[in-house]
């Protein structure tokens, strides 16, 4: 990982011609912000003096408490590869403080933080997360407005002509590798018009801030291609809905703490312990890792998201699955996470599922290694199978019935969440929706 001091910024800067900097952060939601500045105030950036009015962003404060500051990170540090030549545009991801120079509780991005240094205490070094975000493309019209047209009619790992995202797949790649991702796949996804990169796994925050980066490269630079790009977890019905799946592992300095040379499965008793905890809090973090009134249109059987909490090694209908890697590839895949998540936040209450299993020495139920689509409901009762929230509603009343989840988010983060998705919730119910038009407005 790179780590830049303020005169290498300064250099890189000046080397590039870059004439403007933006600032960038993420609110509660998950949508990236930023103070763009000209370079001339590159150096009270880097010093931590620029202030903004957080007043202005979804789940910061109120008017009256509204000044914060802006704390860059050194290393992240790019130049945006697709800006003009005689002014090129630059960023840094922030940390939010307050007036008082510590960190905003309600800074996602410090929440996460705050999270990691929890693990720290209980003798893990590292959180390592390899996302796998997925999205789709639809034309635009002449107006430049997204339509529902997809661009191509290709499936899974499709070639061209049958892939006609492929360009535009390929460019988001080459723009991606400029800023110093490394890229592991690029491929078509099942559903029409839908596409997956996949780029190496990182620390948590800094897979965090490269989900950020990734979503705003790959909606540039479709716009480019007269595409739009969206991270909806299911834009289309009938067809399979976008996920983010996130494979995790935890370290102990160049160790990996899930593997177990001696046991059966290779998974140590650190790995069980995490695993059983995901279990225990699923119902809870659903409404962080997806936090959407149309994540629960994705969460439904057949269409490769699960709907079920349980975990196998091999089933990929289950909530957690275990690829076959192991050594220092030992990871646990949790499915049920979207690209909607925000995901400091949404790593966050993964996280504090998990360590909360370490430390209870919770063990899991046996594997669940056949299709739990297949199965009646009493033979997942007899498999102690519960489902995940059926709904945005049902998801926000378990995540606030759960202490470890709400504990590991702040009561800040909580309280501003829990009404934007009351406000969310409430639009959703009261809209007349065209299939309730179709349904009804003959036949009655």
């Amino acid at each position: 990982m790179a780590k830049f001091t303020k005169e290498d910024i300064i250099s890189k800067v000046n080397e590039a011609n870059v004439k403007f900097i933006r600032l960038q952060f993420t609110d509660l939601l998950g949508i990236i912000k930023n103070v763009e500045i000209p370079v001339s105030q590159l150096e009270k950036a880097l010093d931590n003096e620029i202030m903004f009015d957080g007043s202005s962003i979804e789940g910061f404060v109120r008017i009256e408490e509204s000044d914060m500051l802006l704390y860059p990170d050194y290393d992240s540090f790019v130049v945006f590869p697709w800006t003009a030549e005689k002014g090129k545009v630059a960023r840094l991801i922030c940390d939010i403080y307050k007036p008082d120079r510590t960190p905003f509780p309600g800074d996602p991005r410090s929440v996460l933080k705050a999270q990691l240094a929890e693990m720290e205490k209980i003798g893990f070094t590292s959180f390592n997360i390899g996302p796998e975000p997925e999205f789709f493309l639809f034309k635009m019209n002449d107006a430049g407005e997204p339509t529902l047209e997809l661009n191509d009619k290709g499936g899974y790992f499709d070639l061209a002509p049958t892939d006609l995202g492929e360009n535009c797949r390929r460019d988001i790649v080459l723009e991606l590798e400029d800023m110093g991702f490394e890229i592991e796949a690029s491929h078509h996804e099942v559903a029409p018009g839908q596409h997956e990169i996949d780029f190496k796994y990182a620390d948590a925050v800094k897979t965090c801030d490269n989900i950020q980066t990734f979503k705003l490269v790959v909606k540039t630079i479709a716009r480019k291609h007269g595409l739009h790009a969206t991270f909806m977890p299911k834009p289309l019905f009938g067809v399979n809905g976008s996920g983010m799946h996130s494979n995790m592992s935890l370290f102990k300095g160049k160790e990996n703490a899930f593997y177990d040379a001696n046991s059966e499965d290779g998974l140590s008793d650190t790995a069980k312990a995490f695993i059983a905890g995901i279990l225990e809090h699923a119902p809870a973090f659903t409404a962080i890792a997806n936090p959407t009134v149309n994540s629960y249109k994705r969460l439904v059987p057949g269409y490769e998201a699960p709907s079920y909490i349980a975990w196998s090694l091999s089933n990929r209908s289950a909530l957690v699955r275990i690829p076959a890697s192991r050594g220092l590839g030992t990871r646990i895949e949790v499915r049920s996470v979207d690209p909607t998540t925000n995901p400091y936040l949404g790593m966050t209450v993964l996280l504090a599922a998990g360590l909360d299993g370490i430390k209870k020495k919770l063990a899991p139920a046996a594997s669940v290694d056949r299709s739990i689509y297949v199965m009646n409901d009493q033979e997942r009762e007899e498999l102690g199978i519960q489902e995940l929230p059926a709904s945005l509603k049902d998801a926000v009343t378990a995540l606030n019935k759960d202490e470890v989840i709400t504990s590991a988010l702040g009561e800040h983060t909580i309280s501003h969440f829990n009404d934007a998705k009351e406000i969310e919730w409430d639009m959703f119910r009261t809209q007349v929706h065209p299939w309730e038009r179709e349904q009804y407005m003959e036949q009655y």
